[in-house]
């Protein structure tokens, strides 16, 4: 018997945290046949890829992306594939790009722009099946998978209105995401800090959370504050999970600003206090201090109430400025994660835009743009929204490197993304998992190496329940990733974030190189997970 692939001579981490191992991996129709405890087994394979000196390891599962709409224009997803990531994991913070029924596509995408870009052709899809049908068409090189949005559903039923819910929509939103587990997705997100879901209320979250019970599928959450607020918000989330009985996956585990950083282990506790509960409780980090959304997201949430039309009239309105301004200035709406203030203004940076004129602005802190427009840095943020119709996006300074640390050493902890594309991007669009391995892991010894691949591998394979994925054993598919220990790293920066990674030269999907000897090959065999 041929294989149809032999990865020979290599030093295998197999994603459970087991110590490595030299041997070969046999590959068969996609998936893993055979692993050989020897550097040179006596079989045939058609195509022979020599692991000598590099470390074999499952493909990287990335549990949160925004690449929903730019597989549509870049089915390889170059600067994910290239690091190792074999799955993405979509529809984040509340925002699937289905089910959509309600007749106002394009303001959906504008109000999305900021985080998701738009869609270079026709929005051809309604249902969560018909989505993913879209998205197979696209031939692509990674794998992907969808989770549901609450502030999708919600949209569909109540538009982008700040009003409760009656009985009646409340089975409406949960009957949407049935459909949509039973079309595939993999479970239900959101985002409380975003519009529509921002509106929502406990009560709502949890009713629409209990219909994963029956799936057994996470409830995956951007709580709803990572800074003052952030234990209510914690107990808010844990008890949902507890009451409902379901998964749980916190997005982008952080510690945002003053006065909480540097209480990681106070946060931590709780966490695992809640799997003291009983709750099926994990966590997801990127590895940077500075995060990045639209820059939409500074706006307090009456601006977004009404939908994206009404949110340029606002912006555009000197009164509507006025209360703007003071609401952000002095703290005047309760509860609300006002990022604006609190941040900094000469800590957040305009990574993206969509005109040409005001690309001089990318890579610029909103208070340097207000200073050279000699005007105030609310006035910046609004010009800015009304001049490129919404499609900004922003970086955030607001983490500290001895918090970043810390929570990446907890074993509850796996690594994702949450790269947004476009403009001149955050680093961790094309750095997350090479930083890890070249910083973290080889030079700073904060992890071993068998414990770095487990997060990045099983334990977010196991959290977003792919029971094929993040092992190396036989039987589960082909996904895999060769680097080099002693050189893998990442020179993208913030000033110059689109570099790809160094040491990792073959990553392969589903039995098939798609990245050899550092560069893309012409094969697609990424599939699309349907649960």
């Amino acid at each position: 018997m041929a294989f149809d692939l032999l990865v020979k001579d290599t030093h295998i981490i197999d994603g459970t945290g087991a110590p490595w191992f030299r041997g070969s991996i046999a590959i068969t129709d996609g998936t893993i046949d055979k692993i050989f405890r020897t550097p040179s087994p006596q079989i045939t394979a058609r195509t022979i890829l020599d692991g000598s000196g590099l470390i074999t390891c499952p493909g990287f599962v990335d549990t949160h992306t925004h690449s929903d709409l730019k597989l549509f224009s870049d089915p390889t997803l170059e600067p994910k594939l290239r690091q190792g990531i074999t799955t993405e994991i979509l529809g984040q913070d509340g925002f699937s790009m289905a089910p959509l029924y309600r007749d106002e596509v394009d303001a959906w995408e504008t109000h999305l722009s900021g985080i998701n870009g738009r869609l270079e052709g026709e929005w051809e899809w309604n249902s969560l099946a018909s989505y993913l049908d879209a998205i197979a068409e696209q031939e692509l090189a990674p794998n992907v998978a969808t989770l549901v949005g609450h502030s999708t559903v919600r949209f569909n039923v109540l538009g982008f209105s700040d009003t409760s819910p009656t009985d009646d929509d409340l089975n409406q939103m949960v009957e949407h995401i049935t459909e949509a587990l039973d079309d595939g997705a993999i479970g239900l997100s959101t985002g409380l800090v975003y519009p529509p879901a921002r509106y929502a209320d406990t009560g709502e979250v949890k009713q629409l959370a209990s219909a994963l019970h029956d799936y057994g599928r996470p409830f995956v959450a951007h709580i709803r504050n990572e800074r003052e607020q952030i234990w209510n918000a914690l107990d808010e989330f844990i008890d949902i999970g507890a009451d409902a009985g379901i998964p749980l996956h916190l997005s982008h585990f952080k510690l945002a600003g003053p006065p909480q950083q540097g209480k990681v282990d106070q946060a931590l506790a709780v966490i695992e206090t809640a799997r003291e509960r009983g709750v099926d409780f994990t966590v997801e980090q990127y590895p940077y201090t500075a995060g990045s959304t639209t820059l939409a997201n500074v706006l307090p949430p009456w601006v977004q109430a009404d939908g994206p039309e009404q949110t340029l009239v606002y912006l555009r309105d000197e009164e509507s400025r006025d209360r703007i301004r003071r609401d952000i200035n002095e703290w005047r709406i309760e509860g609300w994660e006002n990022r604006g203030a609190y941040t900094g203004w000469e800590n957040i940076e305009v990574t993206s835009v969509q005109s040409s004129a005001n690309k001089s602005v990318e890579g610029k802190s909103i208070a340097t743009i207000a200073t050279e427009r000699d005007t105030d840095p609310v006035s910046v943020v609004c010009d800015l929204l009304v001049d490129e119709e919404l499609e900004v996006s922003m970086l955030l300074h607001q983490l500290t490197e001895t918090d970043v640390r810390e929570i990446l050493c907890n074993e509850r902890v796996n690594i994702g993304t949450d790269g947004l594309f476009g403009g001149r991007p955050h680093p961790r669009v094309y750095g997350t998992y090479p930083k890890i391995l070249g910083q973290y892991i080889r030079d700073e010894n904060l992890l071993t190496l068998e414990e770095g691949i487990r997060k990045m591998t099983s334990l977010p394979a196991r959290a977003m329940g792919l029971d094929d994925k993040g092992i190396v054993r036989p039987s589960l598919d082909a996904d895999l990733v060769l680097f080099d220990s002693r050189t893998v790293g990442t020179d993208a920066s913030y000033e110059h974030p689109r570099r790809f990674p160094t040491g990792i030269p073959h990553v392969i999907v589903n039995g098939e190189i798609v990245v050899q000897d550092g560069e893309l090959t012409d094969a697609r065999p990424g599939q699309v997970i349907r649960k």
